[in-house]
């Protein structure tokens, strides 16, 4: 079979040697990499051939082919094209673009037009929006049915525009999001392909939208032209996330891209939830000249404030209270100090939600704890001799265990979160901080009682001297929660951020561990085994930005069990040198559920576990990792693994009945 002639040498090419001499042996094919173009080299009948690598039919990869009876097939179809010239069989006419190639002494090379300049997308366009509305970080997985999205979000980190933290599981990108925006009130974006991808961030994003934080969701789509047809990875992804997202929509050819951009990120923000995203696949790539959205003038400032006759009926009950509390939910976050304000007006402790915990420091004078199943004998005390609650951001979850028998005041900017389970005295709909300094100011006239003040100093003495005999407790399987708590308050520094996961280890954390002012993250309503440590993930990427978090360490808690579920996201610590400590407490067992299997008369039942040497495990992925079985050494341990500069691993082996 005669070739036709090579294609003519581009003016501004550049010879690029490919191979060197006899490299590729006669009938075979190899695929090279020049820049970013790959090429499919051939030899045939001794001649070299220089092909793209895509196949035109659908893009199969021709150096994965092989040269049959005189022609070079695509392994995806079968289609067939000659080996060097790149031309169909007669009758087509979907070539191969073919280069010209020269055989030299010492190689073979081939002449490469420049590069043409990449196109500028759609998913350019709303990657710009998202980071012009305010989101620095992505976290997620690069695939099939997402490229053209990945290649926008390359473009911006390589401008500096934001950070991508490439992850080992969709659903670790997941709750990092979902931390991250549990800490700064700002969305952060998780990206995955169609179908499995999409699917594995439901869990995380179930968990964002259960304590209403602001989560972007990107994910893939199979293209336009077989959607609905059940093609390969095709998920009716709007049904999917129906449930999930406050906001969702699929992004096509003729939609206002930016438009839809910044409307994912109000939503998001603006409704305190999952805003999702979909991109078929082809149309992320189409060419855009459609501006970055604007987000000035979008987005209304927060402030809503309460009829002034709810406020005179507050004012009302807080006076005529002799025991007033302030209870703090996860919803009064960044309202702290206005809450704080109005409790020392008042001399009232401050009880907080698991959720809430290290809103107020421990060592504050009018800080009670946790309240609740994780909490401390404290705030339970004072909860049940209180006459009145005056709660901010809280949602009365069972777990809290808020007495419906005591006169309350619930001040929320959810309205629907008022009165949620039971009627209560007075639901009170504004913006928390407004409304704490306001009810601050009416309190002004109040007689100063520090009564409670020395309570509190009473009942923190009582509970401290109960924990220093718990820690001593040695049944010699293991050591205490109260003693590794202990020895971790000792070192961990005071602003740290601390992601903690569920189980016994959490509990023993709500119940023992004083914050200092160390700020605490946790899976609440959803309460889902696994979110520590990619939830540090999200921590982390806030203490790189400028802000109240930058440089903070961080620190995440979890069992045996919840680390198993995440566990190869140490990799991707060591990947972007994460600056994260993480501490295991090993009992070998689901501990919680083997509890309450007993708890409920049923024998303990597939709760046991197979774990790895996680410090060993630790430091075979790159980072940090050290065991302790003996109290003595708890100390070391942990300064050591806090002071070093990037991931370590603390594996404590616990008694489970201590924990």
């Amino acid at each position: 079979m005669d070739a036709d002639p090579l294609p003519a040498t581009h003016p501004d090419a550049t010879w690029t040697k490919v191979l060197k001499p006899d490299e590729l042996p006669e009938g075979r094919v190899k695929a090279v990499d020049c820049g970013l173009r790959r090429l499919c080299l051939t030899r045939f009948e001794g001649r070299y051939g220089a092909l793209d690598h895509r196949c035109p039919h659908q893009g199969g990869p021709l150096a994965d082919g092989s040269i049959e009876k005189g022609w070079l097939r695509c392994p995806w179809h079968g289609w067939d094209y000659h080996p060097i010239t790149g031309r169909p069989p007669e009758g087509f006419d979907d070539a191969v673009p073919a280069f010209p190639v020269e055989e030299r002494a010492d190689g073979v090379y081939v002449a490469l037009p420049p590069e043409p300049e990449a196109p500028r997308t759609v998913a350019d366009a709303m990657v710009e929006t998202m980071v012009a509305w305010g989101t620095r970080w992505v976290f997620g997985m690069v695939g099939h049915s997402n490229l053209h999205v990945a290649e926008a979000v390359r473009r911006a980190e390589e401008r500096g525009d934001l950070g991508y933290v490439a992850i080992r599981h969709e659903g670790a990108a997941a709750f990092a999001a979902s931390a991250y925006g549990k800490l700064t009130g700002r969305p952060a974006a998780c990206l995955a392909i169609a179908g499995p991808g999409a699917t594995n961030l439901l869990t995380g994003l179930w968990d964002a939208h259960v304590d209403r934080s602001p989560v972007l969701a990107l994910t893939g789509q199979v293209g336009t032209q077989v959607l609905g047809t059940g093609d390969f990875q095709e998920v009716d992804l709007r049904a999917a996330y129906g449930g999930v997202a406050v906001w969702s929509a699929t992004v096509l050819p003729g939609s206002r891209h930016a438009e839809l951009m910044g409307r994912a990120w109000k939503s998001a923000v603006v409704d305190r939830g999952v805003a999702h995203l979909v991109f078929p696949d082809e149309v992320a790539g189409q060419p855009s000249d459609a501006a970055a959205g604007d987000p000035v003038g979008r987005v209304a400032e927060a402030g809503i404030r309460p009829d002034p006759r709810v406020l005179d009926e507050a004012e009302r009950l807080v006076a005529a209270a002799e025991r007033p509390v302030v209870v703090v939910g996860h919803g009064a976050r960044f309202d702290m100090d206005a809450v704080v304000a109005f409790a020392e007006a008042l001399g009232a402790p401050v009880l907080t939600t698991f959720k809430a915990k290290g809103q107020i420091p421990d060592d504050h004078p009018l800080a009670a704890g946790v309240l609740g199943r994780s909490g401390t004998p404290v705030a339970s005390w004072f909860m049940n001799e209180a006459d009145l609650l005056v709660v901010f951001g809280a949602s009365f979850s069972t777990h809290t265990g808020l007495s419906p028998k005591k006169r309350t005041i619930q001040v929320d900017r959810d309205r629907a979160a008022l009165a949620k389970f039971h009627a209560i005295d007075l639901p009170v709909w504004g913006d928390v901080a407004p409304v704490a300094l306001e009810l601050r100011d009416r309190a002004a006239g109040r007689a100063a009682d520090d009564r409670q003040r020395r309570e509190l100093a009473e009942r923190w003495a009582l509970w401290r001297r109960e924990k220093a005999r718990r820690r001593e407790d040695d049944r010699g399987h293991g050591l205490g929660g109260a003693a590794v708590f202990a020895a971790l308050e000792r070192h961990v520094p005071r602003d740290a951020v601390m992601t903690v996961d569920v189980g016994n280890n959490t509990y023993a954390f709500g119940r023992t561990f004083e914050t200092r002012g160390q700020a605490v993250l946790l899976s609440g309503y959803l309460g889902s085994i696994g979110f520590a440590l990619p939830a540090a993930l999200g921590a982390w990427a806030a203490t790189q930005e400028p802000g109240p978090w930058f440089g903070r360490k961080v620190v995440s808690v979890s069992g045996d069990g919840g680390l198993g579920q995440y566990l190869a996201e140490l990799t991707t610590l060591v990947r972007h040198g994460m600056d994260v400590t993480h501490v295991v407490l090993v009992d070998g067992q689901l501990g919680k559920i083997s509890k309450e299997q007993r708890g409920g008369g049923w024998p303990v039942w597939q709760t046991d576990l197979v774990n790895p040497d996680f410090a060993a495990f630790a430091r075979s992925c790159g980072a940090h990792g050290v065991r302790v079985d003996r109290r003595e050494d708890l100390d070391d341990a942990f300064a050591t693994a806090l002071a070093h500069a990037g991931p370590a691993l603390v594996e404590v082996h616990v008694d489970p009945a201590l924990v």
